[in-house]
């Protein structure tokens, strides 16, 4: 492969980037989709495969009930149309941990059709739609590190549950391919369909990336295959594009393939040429009957949905009044939600708990490869940090430090931890209004500056009365004294 050109005027002139998702969603059911060997992860290799996996003369697959109740909650989480019968095809090809020769998967007729995933990338609103989901039995897996010159074929994966998302070529940028696969990995591990697990390939991204002039026809797609971190799906990304772009500069033509990203090198590079519908010959599985979804059993599946991200986000800006962006960050987690809603409701200060669970909190759990579930400061612990920040006790820079104490385990009670370290912020206008008069006196060219309009000698004034007051004072307070010291 040619080394890819950096020029950034290749990046972006000219080109519009065009990505569309295929995302495997692996279903969170004790067993297999079509028998009852069991899903669980890391078992010693062929233990979890049974007679219908293997394929054996005589062995019928029978339908996981848990699967497609799982197809059902995807579907109203999505706004999506929920067939009331679908039909399952034989997808033909040949891979030697594919024992059947053939992936029952669906084609003409998925479960669920349409529906749309909304998010936020950065402070802008946006939405891809969905063309389907459907049900399909996961291959098995080939081993190639542990043999050499041969391959092992580990078929524990061999009829796992599966539900294929696929979207619209509608996402314009890496970073906007990202949030996508970062919202609806929000949206299966919230209404319990898969555990999100990207590691295990529980939750496995293919990119379908071209390129193309702006209103022109679409280009020649490539798929990235099972990207498994949002870290490497915009390095994958970005390269692919930058990949495309070089070539159609050069005058060669973009071919239809499928790619794999090695994170090693940060490149692309083709597995195969890109197969199309009519090259795995589908036709209708006459081990299966068509799928009937009654419209009783949706009901009995709605009843039991938990209030989804963008229900629960929209009700923290009517009920706390949170901007939406915040709202909707807070719901990043079922963990994330409770401990906001738990915070704000302790302390009243909606806001200030959005602020320092998207700031100083989040920050501290990415730090330490953490995820929520496991933060160290309870809800009860922030909601009374921030009730003492909002009347003043301490300075946002002070908290911090009590924050510090909290997370690490050296104090567990806010107040104590504000005594003992002596974080108690001066709030004493006549205490202040002393420090400032003797700053004022001592740096009276400084003052003079600031009457004859340099705005920058006042910052450093304030510098000097927070200095003198070992970093106590508080801010607000010196601002407004100081001001009305100087008019």
């Amino acid at each position: 492969m040619n080394t890819v050109k950096k020029e950034a005027s290749l990046l972006v002139q000219g080109y519009e980037v065009v990505i569309g998702f295929e995302t495997h969603a692996q279903l969170a059911t004790q067993s297999k989709i079509f028998s009852r060997a069991p899903t669980a992860f890391g078992a010693e290799p062929n233990t979890q495969a049974c007679a219908v996996d293997l394929a054996l003369p005589g062995t019928l697959p029978v339908m996981n009930r848990g699967a497609v109740e799982h197809a059902i909650r995807l579907g109203l989480a999505l706004g999506s149309h929920i067939a009331e019968q679908s039909v399952f095809a034989r997808k033909n090809y040949f891979y030697p941990d594919l024992p059947k020769g053939y992936q029952i998967s669906q084609f003409e007729i998925p479960v669920v059709q349409g529906g749309e995933v909304s998010f936020f990338l950065g402070d802008e609103k946006k939405s891809v739609r969905l063309v389907r989901a459907h049900l399909e039995e996961d291959a098995g897996k080939s081993l190639h590190e542990e043999f050499h010159g041969m391959s092992g074929i580990d078929l524990n994966r061999a009829g796992t549950p599966l539900l294929e998302i696929v979207t619209e070529p509608d996402m314009r940028s890496s970073a906007e391919a990202v949030a996508y696969a970062k919202e609806l990995h929000k949206i299966v591990t919230w209404i319990g369909i898969c555990d999100g697990n990207m590691q295990e390939g529980s939750f496995r991204c293919d990119a379908n990336v071209s390129v193309r002039k702006p209103g022109g026809e679409l280009g020649t797609r490539r798929e990235i295959k099972n990207l498994n971190s949002f870290k490497f799906m915009q390095q994958a990304i970005d390269y692919e594009v930058r990949w495309q772009i070089e070539q159609i500069e050069d005058g060669h033509a973009i071919q239809q393939a499928t790619v794999l990203f090695d994170p090693d090198t940060g490149e692309t590079r083709a597995m195969r040429t890109k197969e199309d519908a009519a090259d795995y010959r589908y036709f209708p599985d006459p081990d299966l009957p068509p799928l009937v979804i009654a419209r009783d059993w949706v009901e009995q599946v709605k009843a039991s949905m938990p209030e989804l991200p963008r229900q629960m986000a929209e009700r923290l800006v009517r009920d706390y009044g949170l901007p939406e962006y915040d709202a909707t960050t807070v719901t990043q987690s079922p963990a994330m939600a409770a401990y906001f809603e738990a915070a704000a409701k302790a302390c009243g200060q909606a806001k200030l708990v959005s602020n320092w669970i998207m700031g100083e909190v989040s920050r501290r759990l990415n730090a330490e490869e953490r995820d929520m579930a496991d933060v160290p400061v309870s809800a009860a612990q922030l909601a009374a940090l921030i009730a003492r920040i909002a009347d003043g006790t301490v300075s946002n820079n002070a908290a911090k430090q009590v924050m510090d104490a909290l997370w690490s385990g050296e104090g567990s009670d806010v107040d104590a931890v504000i005594q003992a370290k002596g974080l108690k912020q001066m709030n004493d206008a006549g205490a202040l209004e002393a420090i400032i008069d003797e700053v004022m006196a001592a740096n009276a060219p400084m003052v003079e500056q600031f009457r004859a309009g340099k705005d920058k000698a006042f910052n450093a004034l304030v510098g000097l009365v927070m200095k003198a007051s070992k970093g106590k004072a508080n801010p607000q307070q010196v601002n407004d004294l100081l001001r009305h010291k100087l008019q």
